[in-house]
């Protein structure tokens, strides 16, 4: 969502984007065949990414490591070198006005929360990307 957002806007030749997981159980696979749907009735094509595992190189590729739950934000602190934990941020938190921190799992639910979960991270994009024009691209 994030990298559709930014394409949008042109912003593309600016400002990179990635998707990494913190375990390895889907490296080198697709996202999931329903969160793929869900984007492509909203316009977005996911058919181009492939999971990936962190590395410890992204704490320096990017300067936001961004945790879609309490979980995997402790997984990225116990990695984050020392000086940079202020990369690491809840997605969520670029969306105060939904009130919520943690992007729930939508894969073992029905189709309806991958397009909830889309929501979320489509309102916490949309903070995130006017955070970065504020705090980066803004003279």
């Amino acid at each position: 969502m994030f990298r559709h957002l930014v394409r949008a806007e042109g912003l593309d030749g600016v400002i990179g984007a990635d998707s990494a997981g913190t375990g390895a159980w889907h490296v080198g696979e697709p996202p999931d065949r329903r969160a793929q749907a869900a984007a492509r009735r909203r316009g977005v094509d996911l058919s181009d990414l492939r999971g990936r595992q962190v590395r410890i190189a992204d704490f320096d590729a990017f300067d936001y490591l961004l945790a879609m739950d309490r979980r995997n934000h402790a997984v990225l602190a116990s990695l984050a070198p020392k000086g940079r934990e202020d990369s690491l941020h809840m997605l969520l938190s670029f969306a105060p006005h939904l009130d919520i921190l943690e992007v729930p799992d939508p894969y073992y639910g029905g189709g309806d929360g991958f397009e909830m979960v889309l929501d979320m991270i489509e309102a916490a994009s949309r903070g995130l990307l006017e955070h970065i024009r504020r705090t980066h691209l803004e003279p």
